[in-house]
């Protein structure tokens, strides 16, 4: 890899020894004579360090410096001077410098700052990779789906994704709600900040306070020393509570104190903390239900309920089932070392016509068995498991007029004459959620 540095100096014998002495060790040296042009270099090609002297025909070095920083926060700049002075090498360091050297005095020291700056500058251009796949993976866009439910969804999370507001997941369990917390959070203000999950189920009533709250060294046996909870892991990210309805009603009162004040005490202490976390939960319980049968604390609820995003079922989304296939086909024939299978009409007939009742992660699964299990290069029915390939059809009888989903159907379609086909206020009427709505207009094929 070749290091590209940029040398801006008015002295043109002083650059010219510079850039030759840089070069002999392998760099790539671009060289300009005032700040004007250094700036349209560093415009013009992907530079990694600049030397720059700080008195120049056209400006101060120092003050340049911001500039650099503010447009390619990624380089890291050395500052020359020909005379040493404190007040400017403090202000250098401030602007973001990476070192403030003397002309001729530390000219030994050039050579070896220079691969201490390369290599800073490479770790973070590295960093800063690595912060866009994880954003990349965990983007909207990567949210495979054009059937209307789903694309509301996706509609509502970017809506509330650049708020601080509480959000609240609801779904079957597997539809898909921590990738859509990620990418909540990725798309929010606070992304480059922790994205802390916990699934609340997973934990006996115990170790879920000590996981959320952290404990003092001594607090019960077996705390051995201090822990901090993710509640305080959050502070300044978002904090991803899986299977909130499943946490202990005890718990729920210290939760919303923590929603309500910021404030939360470790197990064993005795002083408060305070913690700045976006909270989004997720739930495949009705907590509305829930609460009204005093299962889940109703304050709790409504503060969780600000915002209120329902995942629609794999089962309401056949038209997705045939790209969210090709796309897990692909990632399992690339993990097994196969080239990517075909799929025949009659194994994605079987997958289209199966309830799903664990929904994505299912298929997920069944995918990756398949494709295990495949011995060519197509992937037909044979391979499913036994109760897919010999599942019932599906009726596709017309509805019976004294069937509920007759009546349904015929209400929602009265409604959407009388809002003259306003969606918003047709939900509000049937008092829905609007992700509902749309999930039946496409099952009664309602246009």
């Amino acid at each position: 890899m070749t290091h590209k540095i940029l040398i801006i100096d008015d002295e043109e014998k002083l650059r010219s020894l510079l850039a030759r002495i840089i070069k002999s060790e392998g760099f790539e040296v671009i060289e300009a004579k005032d700040l004007k042009s250094g700036f349209k270099k560093l415009e013009q090609t992907d530079i990694d360090v600049v030397l720059c002297d700080v008195k120049l025909p056209d400006g101060n070095g120092v003050d340049f410096l911001q500039n650099i920083k503010g447009s390619f926060p990624l380089i890291e700049v050395i500052l020359l001077t020909a005379f040493g002075n404190i007040p400017d090498g403090v202000q250098a360091m401030k602007n973001g410098a990476f070192d403030y050297i003397v002309k001729g005095d530390d000219n030994d020291k050039i050579i070896p700052l220079l691969y201490k700056a390369f290599e800073k500058a490479h770790l973070q251009k590295k960093v800063k990779q690595l912060e866009k796949r994880i954003g990349d993976k965990y983007s909207f866009n990567t949210i495979i789906g054009k059937s209307k439910g789903i694309e509301q969804v996706i509609d509502l999370a970017k809506k509330v994704a650049k708020t601080d507001s509480t959000v609240l997941l609801a779904g079957e369990t597997g539809t898909g709600k921590e990738v859509f917390a990620q990418a909540i959070h990725e798309n929010s203000n606070r992304v480059g900040k922790s994205f802390v999950a916990l699934n609340c189920s997973t934990f006996s009533k115990e170790i879920l306070e000590s996981e959320l709250f952290g404990h003092k060294q001594g607090a019960f046996t077996g705390a051995l020393k201090d822990k901090k909870g993710f509640i305080e892991e959050a502070n300044g990210g978002t904090l991803f509570l899986d299977e909130i309805g499943e946490m202990p009603i005890e718990l729920q009162a210290k939760l919303l104190r923590v929603l309500e004040t910021s404030e939360y005490i470790p197990i064993g202490d005795t002083t408060p903390k305070k913690s700045n976390f976006r909270l989004i939960a997720a739930t495949n319980r009705d907590l509305k239900t829930e609460s009204e049968e005093h299962r889940f604390r109703s304050d709790l609820y409504f503060r969780l309920n600000i915002f209120e995003i329902t995942l629609p079922p794999l089962r309401e989304r056949i038209k997705d089932i045939a790209p969210i296939t090709q796309y897990f086909v692909k990632q399992f024939s690339e993990k097994t070392n196969k080239k990517t299978l075909d799929i025949t009409d009659d194994f994605l007939h079987k997958l289209e016509n199966y309830s799903w009742p664990g929904n994505i992660r299912e298929l997920k699964n069944i995918i990756e068995r398949s494709v295990i299990l495949s011995n060519g290069s197509i992937l037909t029915s044979d391979v499913l498991p036994y109760e897919m390939q010999h599942q019932p059809e599906k009726a596709t009888k017309s509805m019976s007029a004294f069937s509920m989903q007759s009546v349904e159907k015929l209400h929602i379609q009265k409604v959407l004459n009388y809002t003259k086909g306003n969606k918003a206020e047709t939900a509000r009427l049937l008092e829905i959620g609007i992700a509902t709505l749309y999930r039946k207009l496409e099952e009664y094929n309602i246009q």
